[in-house]
C-alpha cells in the first residue's frame, strides 16, 4: 500500500494501544520516520518543531514499541 503524503512531505500517525485501543498520540511522520519505525520497530516520528527526525522517548525515557501497523 503506497502512503500519500502531504504537500510538506508529511503523513499524520494515531498512535494506539494495542491491548485497549486507546489513541496514545498523534505524531507526524516523514518518509525516513516510517522507513526507521519499520526497521527499528520503535516509533519514530518527524519534529514540525524542531525540523528533525526523532524517536519516540529520547527526552522522556518513555519509548514506544510497534507491534503492528
Amino acid at each position: 500500500m503506497a502512503l500519500k503524503y502531504d504537500d510538506r512531505g508529511l503523513i499524520p500517525a494515531i498512535i494506539q494501544d494495542d491491548d485497549s485501543g486507546e489513541v496514545l498520540t498523534l505524531f507526524w511522520m516523514n518518509d525516513e520516520a516510517v522507513r526507521q519505525t519499520a526497521e527499528s520497530r520503535q516509533v519514530w516520528r518527524y519534529s514540525r518543531e524542531h525540523q528533525k527526525l526523532m524517536r519516540k522517548g529520547e527526552t522522556s525515557g518513555n519509548y514506544l514499541n510497534v507491534r503492528r501497523v
